[in-house]
């Protein structure tokens, strides 16, 4: 970033404040102004096709937002966005017509009419509903999860869909064969419930894993569509953004947005560039100064020489380690499909001892078949579909109602492991916005009194320092008394007649035109604020200086909780930051926090997270800008603060719609809290395979104990029951801040440097 520089402006800007000390690059002075202003992809082949109208939708949205050389990139997003919505909707579908297809097979099952006492009227042919209807939802609803094993089998690494297509199939074509060889049972309806309680799982699943992945559509949006170009004759026409080239001359008028690289020819005004950069105030810009694509000019107009365009824009490159970082994530297999894998093989060799073992006993007959089915069949739990997804669905509700936005379910998970979180500085351990953080007075003026004149004279500008000024006098509830004859002083500050008296407010520059004498108590505050970097501007009063006022960006009080919480789960805090070093030690001083980066640029943070990553640390990064978008997504964790930009929040897997830094604490209880769960759902939807496998293959049949079709059905909806009720206790979990760890009772707000 260039040093600033004290310079006149265009006309059309209002007079400056200079700032002495300012030691993180920002402006010299302030501007008054008179007029107010990688989800892993499921890789099989039947749900990409399913997916595949839903990827040609997402990609004409991309196509709209094509800027330069961003339009690959977002081809590539919106195909991985449209195939998970394809996904969910398939899901959901098949669930939905499979289950209004299996109430037939139900009413007309022997077994659930003996069970529930009820008949229903027989017909010719009504012995046929449960074969065919048993079919039609075994082809519509089960050949998916067919068709979704054969990679885990390819892979060899059985999980859920080997599990249930094993369970299935086994009790689809016993169930067929029995209805040529009469047997002593069939499974229609339990081979019908099964797929039904399996779709809505994996409906459940998609829909909480589903992410909109549109960072990069963001990214690109930063950008105007057009810009004014100046010809040779030195007139403007508009022209596509993506029709600049090198070297062309391009007007920024105030509040518009830099349609790309360039170097400034003409013009000075202040620029937004905290969403590039991290800079938490407005950079001054003048005659060779260099400007960023997609940055917002201040009140000043602009005439900038683009030096690049498309792919070499500063924008493109945070897009492509956007996309990088999207495409690094490994892919973290789920707890369910280990738990399944584990259940495949001991079925299998449960059913393989079942078998010898009867057949020595009894000899080869139906009933070492109908041993080896009951097996197969019961070895596939209702309740292991729905274990995770339902806690899933809960947690995400209860994040929800607690401010947080679970997009990727496996963050969530991994939040318990968390062993590093790295914070950015401005806007989510700070505020983001200049606050007066000290004052001093000499004359006998008291700094209610100095406030109030500094409001008064301040009162007809928008400027970020002007409203610092009328918002601390508000919420100190001064009365601010009426200035007239307002008067904008060019590079020097303001100028108003409050009560009769001339009052001036600027900086250092004011001082030296009025030639007025700087008290000692004065310069000794001036100089303790520029050692923290902190803005000073001064108060004037009938040529006599009587009060100064020290402005800094201000750290939430909710940060020294969240860091002092963050310490007592054994977590260790960094902070990563765009602003100076000496501002950055001074936060991280006063917040205790461990490890600082200052003055880092983008890619930089991308790779600061990176090097941590390298030391074997599990780490999450807490963010709010579109500097903050590759560091979010290389994260193993990315949290995005809500109010922040879109970018940061699409490229985050978790987001904190409250704008409160303590939602980190309550993330982590909750994931600690859903886990716990999971495991416990886990243990009942496999654990009841303990002990209804030994029964199902016959162990204690020599005392006349055998498992029977039906009962291993009923013991296997039981377990369901059980998940669910369990599932529902997660909502007990209590995240008020009294029971969050390390919370005490709240600091005031302190200066962020």
């Amino acid at each position: 970033m260039d040093d600033p520089k004290d310079t006149p402006g265009d006309e059309d800007q209002s007079a400056h404040h200079s700032n002495h000390g300012n030691h993180n690059g920002a402006e010299d002075d302030y501007e008054a102004s008179s007029a107010g202003q990688e989800d892993p992809p499921v890789e099989q082949s039947i749900l990409e096709e399913e997916a595949e109208d839903a990827n040609e939708a997402e990609q004409k949205v991309d196509k709209q937002h094509d800027h330069g050389g961003g339009s690959d990139d977002h081809d590539g997003h919106g195909e991985g966005d449209g195939m998970h919505e394809g996904h969910e909707q398939m899901f959901r579908r098949r669930f939905f017509v499979s289950t209004l297809l299996s109430i037939p097979v139900l009413l007309y099952s022997e077994t659930l009419r003996e069970w529930l006492g009820f008949s229903v009227p027989a017909f010719p042919g009504s012995e046929w509903i449960n074969p065919v209807f048993a079919v039609i939802v075994f082809a519509y609803g089960g050949v998916p999860f067919l068709e979704m094993a054969v990679p885990e089998l390819e892979g060899r690494a059985p999980g859920m869909m080997t599990l249930i297509s094993m369970a299935i199939t086994v009790a689809f074509v016993y169930s067929l064969a029995s209805v040529v060889v009469p047997t002593a049972s069939t499974f229609f309806w339990e081979l019908v419930t099964l797929i039904d309680i399996m779709l809505l799982g994996h409906w459940i699943e998609m829909r909480s894993v589903r992410r909109a992945s549109s960072a990069l559509d963001e990214l690109a949006r930063l950008l105007p569509d057009t810009a004014e170009r100046i010809t040779d004759e030195g007139d403007t026409e508009e022209v596509p953004v993506s029709e600049l080239e090198e070297g062309d001359l391009v007007l920024v008028r105030p509040g518009a947005s830099v349609p790309a690289d360039g170097v400034v020819k003409e013009g000075d005004s202040d620029v937004n560039e905290s969403m590039i950069t991290g800079e938490s105030r407005p950079v001054s810009k003048d005659l060779g100064d260099e400007v960023i694509g997609g940055t917002i000019n201040g009140d000043g107009s602009l005439r900038v020489q683009i030096s690049a365009t498309g792919d070499e824009t500063t924008l493109a490159g945070i897009m492509r380690l956007v996309e990088e970082a999207q495409q690094s994530k490994s892919r973290t297999q789920m707890l369910a499909d280990r738990a399944a894998g584990w259940l495949f093989y001991i079925a299998l060799a449960v059913a393989i001892v079942t078998a010898i073992a009867w057949t020595i006993a009894v000899s080869f007959n139906a009933t070492v078949i109908e041993r080896v089915v009951t097996v197969l069949v019961i070895a596939c739990p209702h309740a292991l579909g729905l274990a995770i997804p339902l806690v899933v669905a809960i947690n995400t509700s209860l994040a929800a109602q607690n401010g947080m936005l679970i997009r990727d379910r496996i963050a969530m998970e991994q939040a318990r492991e968390l062993d590093t979180i790295i914070f950015d500085k401005t806007g989510t351990l700070t505020k983001g916005e200049q606050g007066i953080v000290d004052v001093a007075t000499v004359k006998d003026v008291d700094e209610d009194e100095a406030l109030a004149l500094a409001a008064a004279v301040e009162s007809d500008s928008e400027h970020m320092i002007a409203q610092a000024v009328r918002e601390a006098a508000t919420e100190q509830n001064i009365e601010t008394p009426t200035a007239t004859d307002f008067e904008a002083l060019k590079g020097r500050g303001v100028r108003a007649i409050v009560d009769g008296e001339t009052i001036h407010v600027g900086g250092p520059n004011l001082l030296s035109a009025l030639d007025a004498d700087v008290p000692s108590e004065l310069t000794a505050f001036a100089e303790q604020a520029g050692e923290n970097a902190q803005t000073v501007v001064y108060l004037v009063r009938d040529g006599e200086l009587v009060a100064a006022f020290a402005l800094a960006d201000v750290i939430r009080e909710q940060s020294y909780q969240v860091v002092d919480a963050l310490h007592e789960l054994g977590i260790e805090v960094a902070m990563l930051t765009g602003d100076s070093k000496d501002v950055a030690d001074a936060v991280a001083a006063d917040l205790g926090i461990d490890t600082v980066f200052a003055e880092v640029l983008p890619e930089d943070k991308d790779k600061k997270v990176t090097e941590l990553q390298e030391q074997g640390k599990l780490v999450a990064m807490v963010g709010d800008g579109v500097n903050d978008a590759p560091a979010l997504t290389r994260a193993d964790i990315g949290i995005a603060i809500g109010s922040g930009t879109d970018v940061a929040v699409q490229s985050a897997d978790i987001i904190l719609v409250q704008n409160n830094p303590m939602d980190v604490i309550r993330l982590v209880k909750l994931s600690k809290a859903s886990y716990r769960k999971m495991q416990e759902n886990l243990v009942w939807a496999a654990g009841y395979n303990v002990f209804a496998l030994p029964l199902a293959a016959g162990i204690l049949a020599p005392i006349g104990i055998l498992l029977s079709p039906a009962v291993g059905a009923l013991l296997m909806s039981l377990s369901t029951v059980i998940v669910a009720i369990n599932a529902q206790f997660l909502r007990r979990t209590d995240l008020d801040f009294p029971s969050l760890p390390g919370v005490s009772a709240p600091r005031e707000a302190q200066p962020a440097d």
